[in-house]
């Protein structure tokens, strides 16, 4: 059977929301634990401005500490010039950027137009060829917006082509608020792969509403091979006013698969210690 690959968001998506910030130590042993898991890839952290998003201060630290198991990729989220810049300077070969299926949201999260976004894109685009860096693109809001509403899957299609021409080695499509709907998802996803290799693709579920596993069972029906999730369902978005309570969680992603096949050589144990340590960080805070 074909298998599944997770990406592990925990780290970033994931601590990026949580209330309070977890030490750089602590964020070194969660994603050594993670490592030994048998995940594709663990985003690491983003090197975005502390003064914005304090949880991932330090980032170039945590980065440099971890132990690299090989055969799993690490990658950071660069918002801009300066974050590509010193992600490269640790060393950094898997990079991510993002934008948003909506201009209400783009607006909130990253305070310029979708069109805007391309335009930054651009340089750090090139920058990324250049020194051969693989590039993940990130659209938020596929299904619908905290602000704005529903969103067209027309709409979304046409943000992840522009991510596809630019040059992004992989599309992750986010249902931000968790809003998405097997039939929601199976609509977004017929309209995106008509414009973008399914190989390419990956979903990325919220689980506001308890419907992530029900969202992704669908996607893999369809044909994604590629899932996002968070040890412990940790974070959300920090600029979806308060609608994105968590992302699905990893330990529910990997049961469901694991029992359907799709993960034989995925590391039970070690996914129960990662667990263990992100309740028992939880419950010390």
């Amino acid at each position: 059977m074909e298998q599944i690959k997770l990406v592990e968001v925990g780290p970033r998506d994931g601590l990026q929301n949580e209330a309070n910030s977890w030490s750089v130590a602590d964020r070194i042993a969660f994603i050594n634990l993670l490592s030994q898991c048998q995940f594709s890839e663990i985003e690491v952290g983003s090197f975005v401005s502390p003064k914005w998003v304090p949880q991932m201060a330090q980032t170039d630290k945590v980065f440099q500490a971890i132990e690299k198991v090989p055969g799993i990729r690490y990658s950071c989220l660069v918002p801009n010039q300066m974050g590509l810049d010193a992600a490269q300077e640790v060393g950094v070969q898997n990079i991510s950027l993002f934008t948003a299926a909506s201009e209400a949201f783009n607006q909130k999260n990253i305070n310029c137009s979708i069109d805007e976004s391309f335009e930054r894109f651009k340089p750090l685009m090139r920058q990324a060829q250049d020194h051969h860096l693989r590039v993940r693109g990130y659209v938020s809001c596929v299904i619908e917006c905290p602000y704005a509403g529903p969103i067209m899957p027309d709409q979304v299609a046409l943000v992840a082509a522009k991510l596809l021409a630019i040059g992004c080695d992989e599309i992750s499509l986010g249902d931000t608020i968790g809003k998405g709907t097997p039939d929601t998802i199976k609509t977004l996803l017929t309209a995106v792969c008509a414009v973008v290799p399914l190989q390419k693709l990956a979903i990325h579920c919220h689980d506001t509403y308890g419907n992530a596993i029900d969202n992704i069972s669908m996607a893999i029906k369809l044909g994604i091979r590629v899932i996002d999730s968070a040890m412990g369902g940790l974070g959300g978005c920090p600029y979806a006013g308060g609608q994105a309570k968590g992302n699905v969680a990893t330990e529910t992603v990997v049961k469901t698969l694991h029992q359907q096949g799709f993960l034989q050589d995925f590391n039970m144990d070690a996914m129960q210690r990662a667990s263990a340590f992100v309740a028992a960080r939880k419950t010390n805070i």
